[in-house]
């Protein structure tokens, strides 16, 4: 009985770390690059994808999920910077 309930423990904090957001070693700022670096990607994947299908007449499918992942990427960029915007403006009222 003893002996199962530490291999649940130990499979519980084996998968822990599945759930935990990865730590940064460069804070912020490089997860602002990496996150920048995946938009581009995204983007440049997307924009292959939209040439592959009208070049040569690569699956649609693939085309119409690669707009799809596009258009969530610009979207998850603009909310990043309407909220960025708001944070700046918020600072510019506070009182010195």
């Amino acid at each position: 009985m003893e002996l199962s309930a530490l291999s649940a423990a130990g499979r519980y904090s084996a998968a822990r770390p599945a759930t935990e957001p990865k730590a940064t070693q460069g804070g912020p700022a490089q997860m602002a690059a990496d996150l920048a670096r995946d938009f581009a990607a995204t983007l440049q994947e997307s924009e292959a994808t939209a040439k592959a299908a009208m070049t040569t007449g690569a699956d649609p499918h693939a085309l119409v999920q690669a707009l799809a992942q596009t258009e969530l990427a610009v979207e998850t960029a603009i909310s990043v910077r309407d909220k960025v915007v708001e944070a700046y403006q918020e600072i510019l009222r506070m009182p010195v």
